[in-house]
Order: C-alpha cells, then sequence, then structure tokens
C-alpha cells in the first residue's frame, strides 16, 4: 500500500493522467518510491481522476525534488493505493508498479501508525502470495499422487528472486484455469531447470521419467520416422510434476487427441523483431480484429508473454489443418494490406527486415504455442494473459500481468479465453463475408 502524493499529465489519447506519483511516510515527511501507469481501465482512469481533484494543490509534499517522466501534478497525500510490484530497487523505487485497487479501507493514519513505514529505509513490500522457499526439497498430496519437490530454493529469475518453489506454487494456483487448454493435447515443454539463465530445451517425447499414471500420446512423427510418446496434462498432478522438471512454458497442440487433424483454434501470432515497438504490435492486433468484424467472427486476444500478442478463434474441431491454415493465410494477407510499412508475411528476419511478422503457419499439424495462463522464461516472468479487446490499447505492456498480479485480475474476470474452446465459427459464411 502507498499513497498518492500526485500524478502525471497524460500523454497520446489517454484521458485523466499519464500515472499516479506514489510514496511512503519517512521521518515525518514523504518518500517517492516511484509511479504506477499501468493497471487503469478507462473507468478507473476517470475515478481516481475525480478523487484527487478535490485534493490538487500547488506544493509538493517531497521536501526533496524529485525526478518523474512527464508532467507532475501535486496532490495532499490522503488516498491509498494497492500496487503490485515485480521488486524493489538499490534505491527503495518499486520495480514496473501496476495499479490494483484504491483501499477504501486504509487511511493515510494506517499508514503513519506502521512502524515499518516509518521506520525501514525501504519501502515496505505489498504482501503477496509467494512463500519462502528455504527447503531444498519437499513432499506434497495431490489427490491420490505423492510428488517428491526438489531443488525448490533454486533461483530461476535471478533479477526478480523468483524460485523455482515459486513457480510451482503459481501453476498449483492457476491449475484450473490452464489445465483445459492443455488437456488431451500433445505437449512441447519448454524446460529451464537451471532457470532463465541459459536457454533450456524443448522436450516433446516423454521417455522413461514420466511417471506411468500420467496421459501420454503417440504420434508418427513423419520427419523423423519415428513414434513420438508426447506428454499430455490433464490433472493438476500432472501440472505439477512437469513444473518440478524445470518446465516453465507449456507450449500445447492446437488439436487434442479425440481429433488430432482437426484444430481446436486458429492462431494469429504477431511476433516483432527487435526494433519494433508494442504499440505497433497493437496496431497489427486491432487491424486483425478489423478483418474478424468484416468476417463477422469474434477473436480473442491473449499476451504471448513475451514481445507479441496472439489472436485464437474457436475451430470447434470442424476444419482440418489445411482449411485452417489457408484461412489464417487470408486474415494474414489483409492485415498486412492494412499496416504495410511495419508487417510483413515472410518469416525470415533477414529477408523481411525489421518488421513485425504476420506468422499464420503457426496453424499447421504440430505447430505450438505458450498456452493461456502459461509462464514465459523471460526476464520479467510474464504470463501469456488473455485480454478484453478494450483493453488492446497503447499503454498496454506486458509487463503488467505476472505472479503478483494475475490472481486479482483473475477473480475480477474470470478465464476471459473460454470461448476459444466453444462451438467454434462457420468458415464458409466468413469467407462469403470477406468475398471468398
Amino acid at each position: 500500500e502507498a499513497v498518492i502524493a500526485g500524478y502525471t499529465e497524460p500523454k497520446g489519447s489517454r484521458l485523466h493522467f499519464g500515472s499516479l506519483i506514489l510514496a511512503l511516510p519517512e521521518n515525518g515527511g514523504w518518500r517517492h518510491i516511484g509511479n504506477a501507469g499501468t493497471g487503469f481501465n478507462d473507468a478507473t482512469l476517470k475515478e481516481i481522476m475525480s478523487r484527487i481533484k478535490p485534493l490538487i494543490q500547488d506544493e509538493s509534499p517531497f521536501e526533496e525534488k524529485i525526478s518523474v517522466l512527464g508532467e507532475p501534478r501535486w496532490c495532499h497525500p490522503e488516498i491509498i493505493a494497492e500496487v503490485g510490484f515485480s521488486m524493489i530497487t538499490r534505491d527503495g523505487k518499486l520495480r514496473h508498479p501496476v495499479f490494483i485497487a484504491v483501499r477504501e479501507d486504509k487511511s493515510v493514519e494506517d499508514l503513519l501508525n506502521d512502524d515499518n513505514a516509518m521506520k525501514q529505509k525501504t519501502p515496505v513490500k505489498k504482501k503477496n502470495s509467494r512463500k519462502s522457499h528455504t527447503e531444498k526439497n519437499r513432499e506434497i498430496t495431490i489427490g491420490r499422487r505423492k510428488l517428491q519437490l526438489t531443488n525448490t530454493d533454486k533461483i530461476y529469475w535471478p533479477e526478480l528472486k523468483i524460485a523455482k518453489g515459486d513457480m510451482i506454487d503459481y501453476y498449483e494456483k492457476v491449475a484450473s484455469f490452464i489445465l483445459p487448454y492443455l488437456k488431451d493435447r500433445p505437449l512441447s515443454l519448454k524446460r529451464n531447470p537451471d532457470g532463465i539463465k541459459d536457454s533450456g530445451f524443448y522436450h516433446k517425447d516423454a521417455g522413461d521419467q514420466a511417471p506411468d499414471w500420467m496421459k501420454k500420446i503417440d504420434i508418427h512423427s513423419e520427419s523423423g520416422n519415428k513414434i513420438i510418446n508426447y506428454v499430455a496434462c490433464n490433472d493438476k498432478a500432472s501440472l505439477i510434476f512437469l513444473a518440478n522438471w524445470g518446465n516453465i512454458e507449456f507450449n500445447p497442440w492446437n488439436s487434442s487427441e479425440k481429433k488430432l487433424d482437426h484444430p481446436q483454434w486458429l492462431v494469429i501470432d504477431i511476433d516483432p523483431s527487435d526494433k519494433n515497438t508494442f504499440d505497433q504490435v497493437i496496431e497489427t492486433a486491432l487491424a486483425v480484429k478489423k478483418v474478424l468484424d468484416k468476417a463477422g467472427i469474434l477473436g480473442y486476444c491473449k499476451t504471448s508473454g513475451a514481445s507479441g500478442l496472439h489472436v485464437y478463434i474457436p475451430m470447434g474441431n470442424k476444419y482440418t489443418y489445411e482449411q485452417v491454415k489457408d484461412f489464417a493465410h487470408l486474415i494474414a494477407m489483409m492485415t498486412n494490406e492494412m499496416v504495410p510499412e511495419f508487417t510483413s508475411l515472410v518469416r525470415s528476419l533477414k529477408k523481411r527486415g525489421q518488421k513485425i511478422y504476420i506468422d499464420y503457419l503457426q496453424n499447421r499439424r504440430g505447430q505450438t504455442l505458450a498456452s493461456a495462463y502459461s509462464l514465459r522464461p523471460v526476464k520479467d516472468a510474464t504470463i501469456s494473459t488473455p485480454l478484453e479487446w478494450k483493453e488492446v490499447k497503447k499503454g498496454l505492456s506486458p509487463k503488467q500481468f505476472t505472479m503478483e498480479t494475475i490472481f486479482q485480475r483473475l477473480k475480477k474476470k474470470g478465464d476471459l479465453f473460454k470461448p476459444v474452446l466453444g462451438k467454434g465459427i462457420d468458415l464458409e459464411k466468413a469467407l462469403e463475408r470477406l468475398g471468398g
């Protein structure tokens, strides 16, 4: 919890304010701990500004001059905000602060009476869901399965001090949300048993290490001319077993065992180069939505958990991979025509230059992408998170979606991606509307 000491003026299309200037009490005054510029929607921006307006003052609450990006405006320190963050920097600032809520039940007096807030030189960390993982090994029971968890104290994200045990705890809590997108699907596992300090490796074949009780799916590989015994993840025990393998990222097939040749969803993978901005990624996703609107179909967007966005369309296992890929190709071409200056359908980075790749080839049999609610082995420990379309606008950042913020979001919004598993579109009608 922190007090709102002011705000910065909005830029671009944002209304009301750009970010909230946050402070904690210290030695009878106020200490700046950072600015929260994410976690808002149009409604919360308007509501918070209405609360701040009566408290606006010319004088800064801080004794020293503070440095902020943007033009600061000050207010009397009275409103308490709950803020999520990834870590505290050496100079006592919150890294990646994200606004969660105004604390109606908290007052400035609560902060002033908090000995920790008054005496510590660094801000008091918000209570979070992460446990302290000092035990190297432990045993847990999930249903009828006893699982041996190993090296839970090993640090997987060094900058954030997030341990393997924290990752396992996350998957245990998010199991009911992620499992529907993994159940009965062949998985390509992204294992990082030493954390993200190295590139890790992909694992498909169950081999002798996977327990007998875990679901497996035998599929013939034409390229290798062999049977691959894919792992599937059908229950919480399997999820936790695989997390204990050091599996940070879960990548399911687009189809399930029952109809392996008929994908349940189509996906447009918006994959930027290092030179593209995330605003360009957002603009590309909105161009995809315009194509879908013209086709009269609904698509569902999620962050990739890294640098891109994914747009999914429910297909309901009614069409072959070839039919789905061809339709995805049409969507990609029409999208590229809308934003040709920074998008391309050319897969090779060398040939396409520094442009966003609109990847429709992810709709081939056997291709995989990070599942909704999967962690990613990237430095910010971000999560592939479903979005409402109204959130897909300038100011959106993948860094908003972490283990510290996701469960508050799920409590509020539920599973936004659930329709992807639903009935599916009428492909023929969609093609007619697009003039195909």
